[in-house]
C-alpha cells in the first residue's frame, strides 16, 4: 500500500507541476493508478459513469446560476451603492469608514457565492476611496482581503454547493449553518479595526461632517435594491418557498432587472457575464469530474481506508486532529486553489472527521473557513491577486497586511472545534 500512496503523490505532483489543468491532472492520475495497479479494470467506463453522475446532479444546478448572478452583479454599480449607503452611518464609529469593506463584503456575499467576485466588486470602490482619504494602506488592503473571503462562508456559497454534492449532505442546511460563523468572523474583523483605530487614530481618515438622521435614512435607499435581492434569494430559501436552485434562478432574474433599472448593464455586458460564468462552470465541472473519478479509483485501491486507519492509529484526540487538519489545509492552500484542496482530500478527511464525532455539516463549515485562508495565502491566494490589481501593491506587502485577519480566522476555527454546536444554532432555530 505504501507503494500505491507514493505513486499517487508522485504522479499527481508531476502532472500539476507540468502545468496540466487540475481537472485533467486528477483524471490522469486516476487513469494512471488504475493502469498500474488494476490493469484489468475498464477505466473508460468508470470515467463515463462518474462524469454522468456528477454533471447530472440536480443539486449542482444551483451552482451555475449563482455564478451567473455574481457575474451580472459585478457589472452593476452595486459597489458604489454600498459605499454611499453605508458611509454616513460609520463616520463617528471607531475605525470610521474602514468598516465599509467588512460590511460591504458581508452584504454582497449574501447574493454572491464567490470570494474573488466579492473582493473585486467591493474593493474597486472602497480601496481607492479609503486610501485617498487618508486611511492606512495596510489596514485597508488587509481588511479587504479578509472580508472578501466571506463570499465563501455567508450563503449562498459555491464551495458549499460543491461540498454538499460530494459529501451528500443538505446544501440548504449548510447555507444556514454558515450564517452565524460568517457574522462572528465579520464582527471580529470590525472589532479588530475599531481597536486599532482607538490605539492609533492616525490609521483612519478624518471623521468628516456630521449628518442628520434623515440624511442617513435617505442614504439607505442606495442599499434598497441589494437588500431586496438578498431578501428574495435568502428569504425564499429559508422560508421554504424555494429550493436553492429556484432561489438562484430568481436571483439571476433579479440581478438582471437591477442592472437594467440602474442602466449599468448592457446587452453586451450580459453576454460577457454569461460567457465568464460558462467558463467558470466548465472549469468547476471538470475539476469535480476528475475528483470524483480519482476518489472512486482510490476507493478501489483501498487508499482512503489505509490513510484513515494510519491516522487513527496515532490515537489523536478530536481537537488535536482538527489542529493537524488545519495545518495540513493551510500548507496545501499555499500551493493549490481552494476548491482543488477540497475535492482532492474530501474522500480521505471526511471519514476521519465523522469517526472523531463531528458532523458532516460541521466539517463543511470548517473546510469553507480553511479554504478562505487559502484565498489569502501566497503564492496562489486569489484574493491577493485581485487586490494587487486594484491597488498596485506587491503580493508581499498585501500578505503582511492580511496576517491579523488570517490569525482571527485561525482563532475562530479553534473556537469552532471546542464548541462545534455553533454551526447548529441557526439551522435548529429555523427548523423550529
Amino acid at each position: 500500500m505504501t507503494k500505491i500512496v507514493f505513486s499517487l503523490v508522485g504522479l499527481l505532483a508531476l502532472l500539476l507541476a507540468g502545468g496540466v489543468w487540475i481537472g485533467l491532472g486528477l483524471v490522469g492520475t486516476g487513469v494512471g493508478m488504475i493502469a498500474i495497479f488494476r490493469s484489468h479494470m475498464p477505466f473508460e467506463k468508470l470515467l463515463a459513469q462518474q462524469s454522468f453522475n456528477v454533471l447530472s446532479s440536480a443539486e449542482l444546478l444551483a451552482l451555475p446560476l449563482f455564478i451567473l448572478m455574481a457575474e451580472i452583479l459585478f457589472r452593476t454599480n452595486i459597489s458604489e451603492a454600498l459605499f454611499t449607503g453605508l458611509a454616513p452611518w460609520l463616520r463617528r464609529v471607531p475605525g470610521r469608514l474602514a468598516h465599509i469593506t467588512v460590511l460591504g463584503c458581508s452584504l454582497f456575499a449574501s447574493v454572491c457565492g464567490s470570494s474573488a467576485a466579492t473582493t473585486a466588486t467591493v474593493g474597486r470602490i472602497t480601496a481607492k476611496e479609503l486610501i485617498s482619504n487618508g486611511y492606512d494602506r495596510q489596514l485597508v488592503t488587509g481588511s479587504l482581503a479578509g472580508s472578501g473571503t466571506l463570499g465563501f462562508l455567508i450563503p449562498p456559497s459555491t464551495i458549499m454547493i460543491i461540498y454538499g454534492v460530494m459529501a451528500q449532505t443538505s446544501i440548504l442546511n449548510l447555507f444556514m449553518a454558515g450564517i452565524l460563523p460568517g457574522l462572528i468572523i465579520a464582527l471580529s474583523y470590525m472589532g479588530y479595526i475599531g481597536i486599532r483605530a482607538l490605539l492609533n487614530p492616525d490609521l483612519v481618515g478624518p471623521a468628516g461632517p456630521s449628518t442628520s438622521l434623515m440624511f442617513k435614512l435617505r442614504a439607505l435607499k442606495d442599499l434598497g435594491p441589494l437588500l431586496a435581492l438578498i431578501l428574495v434569494v435568502i428569504g425564499s430559501m429559508y422560508g421554504g418557498i424555494a429550493s436553492p436552485t429556484e432561489a438562484a434562478a430568481v436571483g439571476v432574474a433579479g440581478s438582471i432587472l437591477l442592472g437594467f433599472f440602474q442602466r449599468t448593464l448592457t446587452l453586451r455586458g450580459l453576454l460577457e457575464a454569461g460567457r465568464d460564468a460558462a467558463n467558470s462552470c466548465a472549469m468547476i465541472g471538470l475539476i469535480m469530474v476528475g475528483a470524483m473519478f480519482l476518489s472512486t479509483a482510490l476507493g478501489y485501491l483501498g487508499v482512503p481506508n489505509y490513510i484513515a486507519t494510519s491516522i487513527e492509529s496515532w490515537g489523536l484526540p478530536p481537537f488535536a486532529l482538527i489542529v493537524v487538519l488545519l495545518i495540513f489545509y493551510i500548507l496545501l492552500g499555499m500551493v493549490m486553489e481552494g476548491m482543488g484542496c477540497i475535492v482532492m482530500t474530501l474522500p480521505i478527511t471526511l471519514p476521519l472527521i465523522t469517526a472523531a464525532g463531528f458532523s458532516k455539516m460541521w466539517f463543511g463549515i470548517f473546510l469553507v473557513i480553511v479554504i478562505e485562508m487559502a484565498q489569502i495565502t501566497p503564492p496562489v491566494g486569489f484574493n491577493l491577486t485581485v487586490i494587487q490589481r486594484l491597488t498596485g501593491d506587491s503580493i508581499g506587502r498585501i500578505t503582511r497586511a492580511t496576517v491579523p485577519f488570517f490569525l482571527l480566522m485561525v482563532a475562530f476555527v479553534l473556537v469552532l472545534a471546542i464548541f462545534p454546536g455553533l454551526v447548529d444554532i441557526v439551522p435548529n432555530m429555523l427548523a423550529e
